[in-house]
């Protein structure tokens, strides 16, 4: 990695036009930065979801790592580069985007928003300019660092590689979340970018981060990762992130008791087989609660999916609501003592972010279907209740057992659940952790700094 020197009579480049500079608040009222003359590591982050708004647990996570962050490095060493999302997006969330501001200002980290919008995000060829720019942003933002490294978070930005010269001053991590081969196999194309990418730049000494014990399998046999290459960075919560979400209102023919299921509307999540097995349940006698139904996108109009779903709901005569936009708020009925149980029915899973936001909260029992990730998370009959992807019969079995669970076993399945959270899913150990062994010189204060 180059290193590069800044004299005392260098000054600071305040960024303008797309570049925000957020910067700390001097006792007179003006905005001041970094002291001048000053040389500073930086670590350089760049995301899709997650700074304008959140439309998943994508979302979620990404500003997790933004957040532990601002509250590891030392102030001026962190710079952001989200893909900008216009006020006129639906996924667009002002108060959302207040809390992010907030918390980046506290690190006086900058800025800079990568033009391209959530489009840019959904062809290969959006992701492959998305690439572009970051890579153009990171060369003019971090040419003076003496030592940097940039971040490249989800799928969007695992063709960073080959856009990366041989002697750009900085490293490269990336952190897929997923990838198309587990969401959208039948995508060959981005697949095929995705294998380019990521080949590029592990030739070229990148790191890849795996954020589950079955994500690092995956990347080592579908994607030809060498071992060496692949970080464990285990994905987790914020244990203080879950205090103080708004409690949204439960949908009326929920509050005497309901089932909860909720994630991205795709057919990886499984939510028709959540809907047969319903089904097969009723035809067979069971009383069922409620369901509450999110397979949920961004977007004002349903999609084919959610039209599916919406005419198994009415053609099996189930009594359900479903919830096709996407909020954070969903999340505080995880809190809700009308819940019987949470229903994780994917059938594939890189992580698995909802069990450990049930965990957290306390809702017990979970049921969850043994999807990659989740095998991690739900335990059979220790965390909760477990089924075969892909089988409506045996995920009916797992929903019966978990209706018939006795308040003893509910309260144990809560305790194990935050036991296993507290042990191995909390966020912030696990990227400071990160930091400490492959950027310590991020961490560190220069005596300038110090005095």
């Amino acid at each position: 990695m180059a290193a590069h020197q800044r004299s005392s009579q260098d000054v600071i480049h305040v960024p303008t036009g797309d570049a925000i500079a957020l910067q700390r608040q001097s006792d007179t009222g003006e905005f001041v930065g970094p002291a001048l003359g000053t040389t500073q590591p930086k670590i350089a982050v760049a995301l899709h979801d997650g700074y304008y708004g959140c439309t998943s647990g994508t979302g979620f996570s990404n500003r997790a790592f933004l957040e532990v962050l601002t509250r590891t490095l030392p102030p001026g060493r962190l710079l952001v580069m989200p893909v900008r999302i216009p006020r006129s997006d639906p996924s667009y969330d002002p108060a959302w985007v207040a809390e992010t501001d907030r918390i980046v200002r506290r690190a006086e980290a900058e800025v800079v928003p990568v033009p391209g919008g959530r489009a840019a995000t959904a062809t290969v060829s959006g992701c492959e300019t998305l690439c572009e720019r970051v890579m153009e942003v990171a060369r003019d933002r971090l040419a003076r660092a003496p030592m940097a490294q940039l971040i490249g978070l989800d799928i969007p930005f695992l063709g960073l590689g080959p856009h990366q010269g041989t002697d750009d001053p900085f490293g490269l991590l990336l952190v897929p979340r997923s990838t198309s081969e587990l969401a959208s196999p039948e995508d060959r194309r981005r697949i095929r970018w995705e294998h380019r990418g990521l080949a590029g730049a592990v030739n070229g000494g990148a790191r890849v981060a795996a954020i589950s014990h079955h994500m690092r399998g995956h990347l080592e046999q579908v994607y030809d990762i060498p071992r060496h290459a692949v970080v464990d960075l285990p994905n987790g919560l914020l244990l203080s992130d879950h205090e103080d979400v708004p409690s949204a209102p439960l949908p009326l023919p929920a509050r005497a008791g309901f089932l909860l299921a909720m994630g991205r509307a795709v057919e990886s999540k499984g939510f028709e087989d959540l809907l047969e097995a319903l089904h097969l349940l009723k035809r067979r006698g069971t009383r069922l609660p409620h369901l509450v139904l999110a397979p949920t996108t961004h977007t004002e109009d349903l999609t084919d999916y959610q039209r599916r779903l919406q005419a198994m709901v009415r053609d099996y005569a189930i009594d359900a609501t479903l919830l096709s936009r996407f909020s954070p708020d969903y999340r505080s009925w995880l809190r809700s003592p009308a819940l019987r149980a949470v229903v994780v029915p994917s059938r594939a899973e890189p992580f698995g972010r909802i069990p450990l936001e049930a965990f957290v909260s306390g809702a017990a029992p979970v049921v969850a279907t043994r999807a990659g990730g989740l095998t991690e998370t739900v335990v059979d009959g220790v965390t909760g209740f477990t089924a075969e992807t892909r089988d409506p019969m045996d995920l009916a079995h797992a929903i019966r057992r978990a209706l018939h669970i006795g308040d003893r076993e509910r309260e144990q399945m809560r305790a194990r659940g935050r036991a296993l959270l507290m042990a191995r899913h909390d966020y912030e150990a696990t990227i400071r952790s990160y930091l400490r062994q492959y950027t310590p010189w991020a961490m560190t204060l220069s005596d300038a700094e110090r005095s």
